[in-house]
Protein backbone atom coordinates (compact mmCIF):
# COMPACT_ATOMS: atom_id res chain seq x y z
CA UNK A 1 0.00 0.00 0.00
CA UNK A 2 1.25 3.25 -0.67
CA UNK A 3 -1.21 5.77 0.56
CA UNK A 4 -3.88 5.03 3.19
CA UNK A 5 -4.82 8.84 3.54
CA UNK A 6 -6.47 10.16 -0.10
CA UNK A 7 -10.14 11.04 0.87
CA UNK A 8 -12.17 10.29 -1.98
CA UNK A 9 -9.77 8.44 -3.96
CA UNK A 10 -10.95 8.70 -7.88
CA UNK A 11 -7.70 8.70 -9.81
CA UNK A 12 -4.36 7.17 -11.01
CA UNK A 13 -2.37 8.21 -13.74
CA UNK A 14 1.10 6.32 -14.72
CA UNK A 15 3.45 8.69 -16.31
CA UNK A 16 7.36 10.03 -15.77
CA UNK A 17 7.00 13.37 -13.62
CA UNK A 18 10.74 13.87 -13.06
CA UNK A 19 12.44 12.71 -16.34
CA UNK A 20 14.10 10.01 -14.81
CA UNK A 21 13.23 7.02 -17.42
CA UNK A 22 11.80 5.68 -14.43
CA UNK A 23 7.28 5.73 -13.83
CA UNK A 24 5.98 7.68 -11.21
CA UNK A 25 1.90 7.50 -10.14
CA UNK A 26 -0.09 10.66 -10.09
CA UNK A 27 -3.06 10.13 -7.70
CA UNK A 28 -6.20 12.50 -7.85
CA UNK A 29 -8.37 12.05 -4.67
CA UNK A 30 -11.36 14.84 -4.91
CA UNK A 31 -11.82 14.85 -1.21
CA UNK A 32 -8.42 16.38 -0.96
CA UNK A 33 -7.00 20.22 -1.88
CA UNK A 34 -3.79 18.50 -3.08
CA UNK A 35 -2.75 16.17 -6.09
CA UNK A 36 0.24 14.25 -5.59
CA UNK A 37 3.01 11.68 -7.12
CA UNK A 38 4.73 9.05 -5.81
CA UNK A 39 8.12 8.93 -6.98
CA UNK A 40 9.05 5.26 -8.54
CA UNK A 41 10.40 3.50 -7.84
CA UNK A 42 10.76 3.54 -4.09
CA UNK A 43 7.33 5.50 -3.85
CA UNK A 44 8.65 8.82 -1.86
CA UNK A 45 5.47 11.22 -2.28
CA UNK A 46 5.59 14.45 -3.59
CA UNK A 47 2.95 17.30 -3.88
CA UNK A 48 2.23 18.27 -7.52
CA UNK A 49 -0.12 21.10 -6.66
CA UNK A 50 -1.96 22.88 -3.79
CA UNK A 51 -4.77 25.03 -3.14
CA UNK A 52 -7.38 22.87 -5.78
CA UNK A 53 -11.02 22.05 -4.12
CA UNK A 54 -13.43 18.91 -5.40
CA UNK A 55 -10.70 17.64 -8.24
CA UNK A 56 -11.98 15.36 -10.41
CA UNK A 57 -9.62 14.33 -13.30
CA UNK A 58 -6.22 14.68 -14.81
CA UNK A 59 -3.60 14.02 -17.79
CA UNK A 60 -0.12 14.33 -18.58
CA UNK A 61 1.20 15.68 -22.16
CA UNK A 62 4.84 17.10 -22.64
CA UNK A 63 3.55 20.57 -24.48
CA UNK A 64 6.73 22.41 -24.48
CA UNK A 65 9.31 19.40 -25.78
CA UNK A 66 10.96 19.36 -22.46
CA UNK A 67 10.85 15.65 -21.46
CA UNK A 68 8.42 16.32 -18.48
CA UNK A 69 4.92 16.81 -18.48
CA UNK A 70 2.52 19.36 -18.43
CA UNK A 71 -0.79 18.67 -16.92
CA UNK A 72 -4.32 19.34 -17.47
CA UNK A 73 -6.90 19.05 -14.47
CA UNK A 74 -10.79 19.41 -13.99
CA UNK A 75 -11.63 20.46 -10.75
CA UNK A 76 -14.42 22.24 -8.94
CA UNK A 77 -17.01 19.42 -10.48
CA UNK A 78 -20.05 18.97 -9.02
CA UNK A 79 -22.75 15.85 -10.55
CA UNK A 80 -25.08 18.73 -10.15
CA UNK A 81 -24.48 21.31 -13.07
CA UNK A 82 -25.99 24.07 -11.92
CA UNK A 83 -23.63 23.72 -8.99
CA UNK A 84 -20.21 23.00 -11.13
CA UNK A 85 -18.06 25.38 -12.04
CA UNK A 86 -15.95 22.90 -14.13
CA UNK A 87 -12.68 24.62 -13.54
CA UNK A 88 -9.90 23.07 -16.16
CA UNK A 89 -6.31 24.63 -15.66
CA UNK A 90 -2.97 24.15 -16.78
CA UNK A 91 0.07 22.61 -14.10
CA UNK A 92 3.01 23.76 -15.32
CA UNK A 93 6.33 22.88 -13.31
CA UNK A 94 9.35 25.15 -11.78
CA UNK A 95 13.42 24.71 -11.37
CA UNK A 96 12.60 21.85 -9.05
CA UNK A 97 9.65 19.03 -10.11
CA UNK A 98 9.31 17.96 -6.47
CA UNK A 99 8.03 21.82 -5.34
CA UNK A 100 4.18 22.40 -6.07
CA UNK A 101 3.91 23.19 -9.73
CA UNK A 102 2.40 26.49 -11.36
CA UNK A 103 -2.08 26.48 -11.68
CA UNK A 104 -3.08 28.37 -14.69
CA UNK A 105 -6.60 28.18 -15.13
CA UNK A 106 -7.64 27.86 -19.13
CA UNK A 107 -11.19 27.60 -19.22
CA UNK A 108 -14.60 26.82 -17.39
CA UNK A 109 -16.80 24.24 -19.00
CA UNK A 110 -19.47 22.78 -16.48
CA UNK A 111 -19.16 19.48 -15.37
CA UNK A 112 -15.62 18.96 -16.63
CA UNK A 113 -15.10 15.13 -15.73
CA UNK A 114 -12.44 13.52 -18.06
CA UNK A 115 -9.53 14.69 -19.29
CA UNK A 116 -7.04 12.51 -22.17
CA UNK A 117 -5.04 13.67 -24.81
CA UNK A 118 -5.25 12.76 -28.52
CA UNK A 119 -3.23 14.48 -31.30
CA UNK A 120 -1.23 16.50 -29.87
CA UNK A 121 -3.92 17.98 -27.97
CA UNK A 122 -5.84 17.85 -24.58
CA UNK A 123 -9.24 16.47 -24.37
CA UNK A 124 -12.17 17.32 -22.18
CA UNK A 125 -15.67 15.36 -21.45
CA UNK A 126 -17.75 17.00 -19.07
CA UNK A 127 -20.07 14.70 -17.44
CA UNK A 128 -23.44 16.33 -18.52
CA UNK A 129 -24.67 19.53 -20.58
CA UNK A 130 -25.28 22.73 -18.34
CA UNK A 131 -29.08 22.61 -18.41
CA UNK A 132 -29.03 18.52 -17.15
CA UNK A 133 -31.10 17.74 -13.95
CA UNK A 134 -31.23 14.57 -12.23
CA UNK A 135 -32.01 11.83 -12.95
CA UNK A 136 -32.53 12.14 -16.30
CA UNK A 137 -30.19 14.59 -17.30
CA UNK A 138 -30.91 15.08 -20.25
CA UNK A 139 -29.00 17.44 -22.59
CA UNK A 140 -26.68 17.71 -25.36
CA UNK A 141 -22.86 16.82 -23.56
CA UNK A 142 -20.07 18.54 -25.32
CA UNK A 143 -17.01 16.63 -25.76
CA UNK A 144 -14.02 19.50 -26.17
CA UNK A 145 -10.48 19.83 -26.99
CA UNK A 146 -7.73 22.43 -26.17
CA UNK A 147 -4.39 22.78 -28.73
CA UNK A 148 -1.39 23.47 -26.54
CA UNK A 149 0.03 27.27 -27.27
CA UNK A 150 -3.60 29.21 -27.80
CA UNK A 151 -5.74 27.11 -25.70
CA UNK A 152 -9.08 27.79 -27.18
CA UNK A 153 -11.94 25.61 -26.66
CA UNK A 154 -12.58 23.83 -29.93
CA UNK A 155 -15.68 21.57 -30.19
CA UNK A 156 -14.91 18.00 -31.19
CA UNK A 157 -18.66 17.11 -30.81
CA UNK A 158 -21.96 18.03 -29.69
CA UNK A 159 -24.46 15.40 -30.14
CA UNK A 160 -23.75 13.11 -27.15
CA UNK A 161 -26.84 13.28 -24.99
CA UNK A 162 -27.19 12.69 -20.94
CA UNK A 163 -23.84 11.16 -18.53
CA UNK A 164 -21.20 11.23 -20.73
CA UNK A 165 -19.05 8.97 -18.15
CA UNK A 166 -15.85 7.46 -19.79
CA UNK A 167 -13.63 8.02 -22.71
CA UNK A 168 -10.86 5.56 -24.38
CA UNK A 169 -8.07 7.30 -26.52
CA UNK A 170 -6.98 4.77 -29.38
CA UNK A 171 -6.65 4.68 -33.29
CA UNK A 172 -9.88 2.50 -33.75
CA UNK A 173 -9.62 3.12 -37.63
CA UNK A 174 -5.59 2.30 -37.99
CA UNK A 175 -4.81 5.34 -40.13
CA UNK A 176 -2.53 6.61 -37.53
CA UNK A 177 -4.55 9.32 -35.99
CA UNK A 178 -5.67 8.73 -32.41
CA UNK A 179 -9.28 8.96 -32.17
CA UNK A 180 -11.77 9.28 -29.17
CA UNK A 181 -14.40 6.35 -27.77
CA UNK A 182 -16.99 7.87 -25.78
CA UNK A 183 -19.66 5.87 -23.25
CA UNK A 184 -22.96 7.31 -22.34
CA UNK A 185 -26.20 7.14 -22.00
CA UNK A 186 -27.00 6.78 -25.83
CA UNK A 187 -24.01 3.92 -26.02
CA UNK A 188 -20.59 3.91 -26.86
CA UNK A 189 -19.47 6.20 -29.82
CA UNK A 190 -16.02 7.27 -31.62
CA UNK A 191 -15.38 10.37 -32.71
CA UNK A 192 -13.23 9.67 -35.73
CA UNK A 193 -9.89 12.00 -36.29
CA UNK A 194 -10.05 13.84 -39.69
CA UNK A 195 -7.35 14.78 -41.90
CA UNK A 196 -8.56 18.37 -42.14
CA UNK A 197 -8.87 18.44 -38.14
CA UNK A 198 -12.24 17.67 -37.72
CA UNK A 199 -13.99 15.07 -36.08
CA UNK A 200 -16.45 12.35 -37.56
CA UNK A 201 -18.88 10.85 -35.12
CA UNK A 202 -20.00 7.53 -35.44
CA UNK A 203 -22.15 4.91 -33.34
CA UNK A 204 -20.47 1.44 -32.13
CA UNK A 205 -23.24 0.00 -29.99
CA UNK A 206 -26.53 1.04 -27.91
CA UNK A 207 -25.00 -0.63 -24.75
CA UNK A 208 -27.64 -1.71 -21.89
CA UNK A 209 -31.07 -1.52 -23.50
CA UNK A 210 -32.62 -0.76 -20.70
CA UNK A 211 -34.78 2.42 -20.95
CA UNK A 212 -33.02 6.01 -20.25
CA UNK A 213 -31.68 6.75 -17.83
CA UNK A 214 -30.31 3.27 -16.87
CA UNK A 215 -29.28 3.00 -20.73
CA UNK A 216 -26.15 2.70 -22.41
CA UNK A 217 -22.93 2.71 -21.38
CA UNK A 218 -20.54 3.75 -18.69
CA UNK A 219 -17.02 3.49 -19.29
CA UNK A 220 -15.20 1.85 -22.23
CA UNK A 221 -11.98 0.49 -23.11
CA UNK A 222 -10.57 -1.53 -26.39
CA UNK A 223 -8.62 -4.91 -25.89
CA UNK A 224 -7.06 -7.44 -28.37
CA UNK A 225 -7.49 -11.08 -28.43
CA UNK A 226 -4.50 -11.67 -30.77
CA UNK A 227 -5.64 -10.64 -33.86
CA UNK A 228 -9.24 -9.65 -33.25
CA UNK A 229 -10.35 -6.67 -31.43
CA UNK A 230 -13.31 -6.30 -28.97
CA UNK A 231 -14.66 -3.67 -26.42
CA UNK A 232 -15.42 -3.92 -22.86
CA UNK A 233 -17.44 -1.62 -20.78
CA UNK A 234 -19.30 -1.09 -17.18
CA UNK A 235 -22.80 -0.81 -17.74
CA UNK A 236 -25.28 0.77 -17.06
CA UNK A 237 -23.61 4.08 -15.52
CA UNK A 238 -22.43 3.50 -12.40
CA UNK A 239 -23.51 -0.16 -13.27
CA UNK A 240 -23.36 -3.73 -12.28
CA UNK A 241 -22.49 -5.43 -15.65
CA UNK A 242 -19.12 -5.88 -16.98
CA UNK A 243 -20.15 -6.36 -20.69
CA UNK A 244 -18.30 -7.42 -23.52
CA UNK A 245 -18.45 -6.88 -27.63
CA UNK A 246 -17.19 -9.31 -30.19
CA UNK A 247 -17.69 -8.79 -33.96
CA UNK A 248 -19.71 -11.56 -35.81
CA UNK A 249 -20.41 -11.04 -39.36
CA UNK A 250 -19.78 -7.34 -39.64
CA UNK A 251 -22.15 -6.61 -36.40
CA UNK A 252 -21.13 -6.28 -32.80
CA UNK A 253 -23.13 -8.56 -30.62
CA UNK A 254 -23.13 -7.94 -26.58
CA UNK A 255 -22.90 -10.81 -23.75
CA UNK A 256 -22.51 -9.77 -20.68
CA UNK A 257 -19.69 -11.42 -18.54
CA UNK A 258 -20.62 -10.50 -15.16
CA UNK A 259 -23.94 -9.14 -13.48
CA UNK A 260 -22.44 -9.01 -9.61
CA UNK A 261 -20.55 -5.72 -9.61
CA UNK A 262 -21.65 -2.69 -7.60
CA UNK A 263 -20.88 0.77 -8.62
CA UNK A 264 -18.72 -0.22 -11.17
CA UNK A 265 -16.26 2.29 -12.23
CA UNK A 266 -13.20 1.26 -13.94
CA UNK A 267 -12.33 -1.16 -17.03
CA UNK A 268 -9.18 -1.61 -19.36
CA UNK A 269 -7.63 -4.21 -21.15
CA UNK A 270 -3.95 -5.77 -20.37
CA UNK A 271 -1.90 -8.63 -21.86
CA UNK A 272 -1.39 -9.75 -18.30
CA UNK A 273 0.17 -13.28 -18.84
CA UNK A 274 1.83 -12.46 -22.08
CA UNK A 275 -0.14 -14.67 -24.11
CA UNK A 276 -0.92 -12.52 -26.59
CA UNK A 277 -4.59 -12.19 -25.52
CA UNK A 278 -5.75 -9.20 -23.38
CA UNK A 279 -7.35 -9.68 -20.18
CA UNK A 280 -10.31 -7.32 -19.02
CA UNK A 281 -9.77 -5.73 -15.46
CA UNK A 282 -13.20 -3.81 -13.49
CA UNK A 283 -12.72 -1.82 -10.45
CA UNK A 284 -15.85 -1.43 -8.51
CA UNK A 285 -16.83 1.26 -5.70
CA UNK A 286 -19.72 -0.35 -3.47
CA UNK A 287 -20.53 -3.84 -2.08
CA UNK A 288 -17.42 -6.14 -1.86
CA UNK A 289 -15.31 -3.38 -3.39
CA UNK A 290 -12.59 -4.46 -5.42
CA UNK A 291 -11.26 -6.10 -9.06
CA UNK A 292 -11.70 -8.44 -10.91
CA UNK A 293 -9.89 -9.71 -13.84
CA UNK A 294 -11.36 -12.11 -16.70
CA UNK A 295 -9.47 -14.08 -18.95
CA UNK A 296 -10.81 -15.19 -22.25
CA UNK A 297 -10.59 -18.74 -23.09
CA UNK A 298 -12.61 -20.94 -26.00
CA UNK A 299 -15.14 -17.64 -26.12
CA UNK A 300 -15.84 -18.05 -22.23
CA UNK A 301 -14.61 -15.66 -20.35
CA UNK A 302 -13.35 -16.83 -16.73
CA UNK A 303 -13.39 -14.47 -13.48
CA UNK A 304 -10.45 -14.12 -10.92
CA UNK A 305 -10.77 -11.89 -8.32
CA UNK A 306 -7.32 -9.91 -7.93
CA UNK A 307 -9.13 -7.75 -4.58
CA UNK A 308 -12.68 -7.65 -2.59
CA UNK A 309 -12.54 -5.49 0.27
CA UNK A 310 -9.06 -3.99 0.09
CA UNK A 311 -9.64 -0.82 -2.50
CA UNK A 312 -12.80 0.52 -3.52
CA UNK A 313 -11.70 0.85 -7.24
CA UNK A 314 -12.56 3.89 -8.42
CA UNK A 315 -9.84 3.70 -10.84
CA UNK A 316 -6.58 1.66 -11.97
CA UNK A 317 -3.75 1.70 -14.35
CA UNK A 318 -1.44 -0.58 -15.68
CA UNK A 319 2.11 -0.29 -16.50
CA UNK A 320 5.82 -2.15 -15.53
CA UNK A 321 6.21 -0.49 -12.37
CA UNK A 322 9.12 -2.49 -10.86
CA UNK A 323 11.42 -3.16 -13.95
CA UNK A 324 11.00 -6.98 -13.86
CA UNK A 325 9.31 -7.01 -17.30
CA UNK A 326 5.74 -7.58 -16.39
CA UNK A 327 2.60 -5.96 -16.14
CA UNK A 328 2.06 -4.61 -12.56
CA UNK A 329 -1.82 -2.96 -11.36
CA UNK A 330 -1.79 0.53 -9.30
CA UNK A 331 -5.65 1.56 -7.99
CA UNK A 332 -6.95 4.11 -5.46
CA UNK A 333 -9.47 4.11 -3.60
CA UNK A 334 -12.84 5.89 -3.03
CA UNK A 335 -14.02 5.31 0.50
CA UNK A 336 -10.85 2.72 1.18
CA UNK A 337 -8.93 6.04 0.79
CA UNK A 338 -5.91 4.42 -0.33
CA UNK A 339 -3.53 3.23 -3.18
CA UNK A 340 -2.56 -0.02 -3.80
CA UNK A 341 0.29 -1.56 -6.43
CA UNK A 342 -0.52 -5.28 -7.38
CA UNK A 343 2.38 -6.62 -8.85
CA UNK A 344 2.89 -10.18 -10.52
CA UNK A 345 4.93 -12.32 -8.42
Amino acid sequence: MLAADLRGGYQVVVTDVNKDGKPDLVALASGMTELLWFEGPKWERHVLATGLSRMINTWPMDTDGDGIPEFLLAHAFENEAARSLGIVSLLTHGEDVRQPWTVREIDRLTTSHRIRAANGMFINAPLTGASAVAPEYRDHTPLVAYRPGDWHRQLVNGDDEGVVHGIYITDWNRDRREDILTASFKGIHVNLSQADGTWKREKIVDGDPAPWPKSGSSDVTAGYLRQERFLAAIEPWHGNQVSVYRQKGGAWTRMVIDDSLMDGHTVFAADLNGDGKQEIVAGFRGGKQGIYIYYEEDGRWIRQVLSEGAVAAAACAVADLNNDRKPDIACIGATTLNLILYTQK
